[in-house]
């Protein structure tokens, strides 16, 4: 499954899609989490295969997991500040 989000800097206007392939609501789930946390000019490809379990609606907070890892790995994203006093 796939998202993008691309543009935006002076129109304001972005281009954007997804695809599930057969995951649904997937697509639109990552498109979703790209809108939210305000990216730009960025493709995410998350990719799943059936190991023999169901996994039901937990199947979608790993592939939220994974596009906000690939997110974080990338750059586009930093990571979340350490709030503890030390």
């Amino acid at each position: 499954m796939w998202a993008y989000r691309i543009g935006g800097a002076t129109s304001g206007a972005f281009q954007q899609d997804c695809d599930d392939d057969g995951e649904t609501h997937a697509g639109a789930r990552m498109l979703h989490l790209l809108e939210i946390l305000a990216v730009r000019d960025v493709v995410v490809v998350v990719s799943r295969w059936f190991g023999g379990i169901l996994l039901g609606p937990d199947r979608f907070r790993h592939i939220n997991n994974a596009t906000r890892g690939v997110l974080l790995l990338s750059g586009v994203l930093r990571p979340p500040e350490d709030k503890k006093k030390h």
